[in-house]
């Protein structure tokens, strides 16, 4: 009867919990198997524990330079989509102007077309165009595609910013440029930040774009399935598994760092009372 009790009463949570461990079992499967030595190239099985794979990430130099251009093109990729769909996130929700609706359908068109049809656009875009295809014409496609998902990410930050802070700076005379620097951007960098770390997942995973886009150019998801049809070494388990390691721990020090910058839940920040004063009375005796 308590059991039954408690779950009716966290029927939610435990819920909760089991999609979590659900969305989990690939990453520690992942992670389980890059301390394991297989059987074979072409097995799975859980054989040996080794800590080889991860003195020796590089022991093929086909895969670390594949890691390698892939983290080149996500930068790339990742700065060039998050000026330009800030930019486009400050104009869509800050200016009105003619075709501001149809932009705003533009926007969320790359996120809504199939990647087969995208990356069959661009091959015929750049073949008609004579570009040859390498890694600048991977580094263009990516930024088409992580362009809307750093718009839609920056503008859902933006609308849900309060205008009269900005207001407040600017009746105490600060001039435009300090109010952006000082009140806007601060505000606006968790968005800003989060559709960065977006763009550059998605640009470091992508293969059908990539596959269509890359000619000669071997990239990690690339690498990975080509290696599938002749055995994926284990070291492949380590990238993946030290990629989801750098993305937590980045999660982890944004939660801390935002954790400091206000007050903590029943903790006053320094100089703030927490407490509403004592009444008249109360003052009046007190000696």
């Amino acid at each position: 009867m308590r059991v039954s009790r408690w779950l009716a009463d966290r029927w939610v949570l435990v819920v909760a919990l089991l999609v979590l461990g659900y969305l989990a079992l690939p990453i520690l499967v992942v992670a389980a198997l890059s301390f394991n030595r297989p059987s074979s190239r072409l097995s799975y099985d859980f054989n040996e524990f080794t800590l080889d794979n991860w003195r020796r990430p590089c022991a093929t130099s086909d895969m670390c330079d594949a890691v390698l251009r892939s983290v080149q093109i996500g930068f790339l990729a990742t700065v060039a989509a998050t000026l330009l769909g800030t930019l486009m996130a400050f104009a869509l929700v800050r200016h009105r102007f003619r075709g501001r609706s149809g932009i705003n359908a533009l926007v969320v068109l790359p996120m809504a077309t199939p990647e087969v049809v995208l990356g069959t656009s661009l091959l015929a875009l750049f073949v008609s165009a004579g570009v040859p295809q390498g890694f600048w014409t991977i580094v263009i496609a990516h930024v088409l595609f992580c362009v809307s998902f750093v718009v839609v990410t920056v503008r859902a930050r933006l609308a849900g910013m309060d205008r009269r802070l900005e207001e407040a700076a600017m009746d105490l005379y600060a001039t435009e440029w300090q109010t952006f620097r000082r009140i806007t951007l601060p505000l606006a960098l968790p968005g800003i930040a989060a559709a960065a770390l977006l763009s550059f997942s998605l640009s470091f995973d992508d293969f059908i774009v990539t596959n269509f886009t890359a000619g000669t150019t071997v990239t990690f998801p690339m690498y990975v399935w080509g290696a599938a049809q002749r055995g994926i070494p284990p070291q492949v388990n380590v990238v993946g598994t030290a990629m989801f390691g750098i993305a937590l721990l980045l999660v982890g020090v944004a939660s801390l760092t935002g954790r400091r910058a206000r007050p903590g839940a029943g903790r006053p920040a320094d100089g703030i009372a927490t407490d509403p004063p004592p009444p008249l009375e109360a003052r009046s005796r007190t000696p």
